[in-house]
């Protein structure tokens, strides 16, 4: 019981409160996060959208940028362990009838990953084959500027993170889907830079 009421007052509180952007690096309560530890993931399929048969599955590539000690700073991802199987990937679970798309992507990301910050516009769409199921994912994935890592998460009992180059996630991600959205990360943060760049030789 302690559990499903932990879970309801995250759907309720604790999520919406994340998604509103109003946490940053510096304030984000540790009543909040240690209250983030004793909620339960969702489970089960009853909220589970589906779309023509389609399993829908949101997900977040999460970033930030660390400086290398030169004027450029080089962009991280962050990855998880598989709960079965091997390998590492992006967090990313079904989407459920009761959350938008955007909340969805944030809240599988905080369960697995224990990291919050601001999700973006999103990566596109990808359809692979579910590897215990005979049917199809419809898969979406959104970058999340990192802006804190909980030291408390849902799952931090059955997953590992760890940062890492975009080079060393590509190598080590199974799947096809997962890496092309985040070569279109790259493209994109690519363009974004090169556009502040231009803007401010103008100066």
């Amino acid at each position: 019981m302690g559990l499903f009421l932990s879970r309801n007052l995250a759907c309720k509180f604790i999520y919406p409160f994340l998604f509103s952007n109003k946490v940053s690096k510096d304030l984000f309560p540790k009543q909040l996060e240690n209250m983030m530890s004793l909620v339960s993931p969702r489970t089960g399929r009853h909220l589970q959208r589906y779309d023509k048969g389609c399993r829908q599955v949101v997900g977040c590539i999460p970033y930030r940028y660390k400086n290398n000690g030169t004027q450029d700073k080089e962009l991280e991802v962050l990855v998880i362990s598989a709960q079965k199987g091997h390998g590492m990937q992006f967090p990313k679970g079904g989407w459920e009838t009761d959350e938008s798309m955007e909340q969805a992507a944030l809240r599988e990301t905080i369960e697995e990953a224990g990291v919050v910050g601001s999700v973006e516009g999103k990566l596109g769409k990808w359809y692979y084959k579910s590897k215990r199921q005979p049917i199809m994912h419809e898969g979406y994935m959104f970058p999340l500027l990192v802006k804190k890592e909980l030291d408390n998460w849902p799952e931090m009992n059955t997953r590992k993170r760890r940062w890492m180059t975009v080079d060393e996630a590509k190598e080590i991600c199974p799947y096809a889907w997962m890496k092309e959205a985040l070569d279109e990360l790259v493209r994109r943060q690519t363009q974004l830079h090169s556009k502040k760049d231009g803007d401010m030789s103008r100066l």
